[in-house]
């Protein structure tokens, strides 16, 4: 395909989601109604940089899997794009980075944190005037549902849980190992969620895709699951500081640990996938938990939140979030519909793995002064012919 611009527009590649929204309002303020493309990952942006070459180039130096730098040195190889302005921003800033830097022909060399207003002067002047003028009115004064609803297709999913970030600490400074720290990342949402996705986007091809931790790792290899961990932890906003925030993610990711436990509880009585069932449970909520995330970013970027904000916005987004994510880390089919039948059973015909992810949410959110049996005729206990001294043993307190 061609390398030549067609259309004025400019790409965009930030690793950080809501540094990244902020440049697209940036350039959407100076050139209303200029295409912008946005992306969080180098291999991504160097692809759609191949299939149609844009403007102008706004580049992150530390961006996931090919970083800013590696990415406009392959543009810098091909005629066409030689001559591409770019932005680039990094947090190298010392004289041999800025020195190594010189080569690829950057229009300009910001450092992190970057000058929101220097950065707007030069973008101005890079970009085509074609789009429209400079605007002058204040960056950043949009509202929490516009930036909600912008940042729910970037957002990077939950926190860490804490036991999860210090397990990977420990992987990292050598003093476990894996297989060690195993049943601590087995119930954490976001490591689980993307070990997965990345296996089956990234590891060696099989037959059947990964929809567990386990088989997730096996498929990486130590050396590359390793990798995936650092890379989770080093995240922005892998641990959330707002406490309110964080304190609500402990409880949610409490949650899902014990939904997880008791899914599998009740698939091992019944002598089934227990694996799986354990992690459609885990990831039930994590649409809420990255919610929460970006709620953070909402914080960091110098939005604030009202009383009410929180409870209206789980209420009214975490469901698509959650979905949102699940279908960009491209979860297999089989473990969408299982996370699917922990809220609601269909009319067709129904797995047995689905009948106990419906039944263990109806058991946690059994008033504690009601017995299990309670739900002994439920549609779920009755189509897993589940007798009722089963559901009275059911574990419906997190186990240590």
């Amino acid at each position: 395909m061609s390398l030549s611009p067609q259309l004025s527009s400019v790409l965009i590649a930030y690793s950080e989601p809501w540094r990244l929204d902020q440049l697209c309002q940036l350039v959407a303020g100076l050139r209303p109604g200029m295409l912008v493309a946005a992306f969080s990952d180098g291999r991504s942006a160097l692809a759609a940089c191949r299939r149609q070459l844009p403007s102008l180039l706004i580049l992150d130096g530390e961006l996931e899997g090919l970083d800013g730098f590696g990415l406009l040195r392959e543009l810098r190889r091909h005629g066409p794009s030689q001559r591409l302005p770019c932005v680039l921003i990094s947090e190298r800033t010392d004289a041999p980075s800025v020195r190594a830097a010189l080569p690829l022909a950057p229009a300009a060399y910001l450092g992190k944190p970057y000058d929101l207003d220097d950065l707007r002067s030069r973008i101005d002047r890079l970009l085509p005037r074609s789009a429209g003028g400079l605007a002058r009115g204040p960056l950043g004064d949009d509202s929490l549902d516009s930036f909600l609803e912008r940042m729910r297709e970037h957002c990077r999913g939950a926190p860490l849980g804490e036991a999860a970030y210090a397990a990977i600490g420990s992987l990292l400074a050598g003093q476990t190992e894996l297989a060690e720290e195993h049943a601590v990342l087995l119930g954490d949402p976001q490591v689980t969620a993307r070990a997965i996705s990345f296996a089956n986007s990234h590891g060696p091809q099989q037959a059947q895709p990964s929809q567990t931790l386990a088989q997730a790792f096996e498929r990486l290899g130590r050396t590359r699951s390793g990798e995936l961990l650092a890379q989770l932890a080093s995240q922005h906003n892998a641990r959330l500081s707002d406490p309110q925030l964080a304190g609500l993610a402990g409880r949610l990711a409490d949650q899902a640990l014990l939904a997880a436990q008791l899914a599998a509880w009740l698939a091992r009585r019944l002598q089934l996938d227990a694996a799986a069932c354990h992690t459609a449970a885990l990831l039930h909520n994590i649409g809420e938990l990255a919610l929460l995330r970006t709620l953070q970013d909402w914080l960091d970027s110098g939005g604030a939140l009202q009383p009410d904000d929180l409870p209206r916005q789980l209420a009214l987004r975490a469901a698509g979030y959650g979905s949102a994510l699940r279908a960009r880390w491209r979860l297999p089919l089989g473990l969408r519909q299982l996370i699917s039948a922990y809220y609601a059973l269909g009319s067709g015909v129904l797995g047995r793995e689905a009948l106990v992810l419906n039944l263990a949410r109806q058991l946690l959110e059994l008033p504690a002064d009601r017995p299990a049996t309670a739900l002994a005729g439920c549609r779920a206990a009755r189509l897993l012919r589940l007798d009722a001294a089963v559901l009275e043993q059911a574990p419906r307190a997190l186990r240590d």
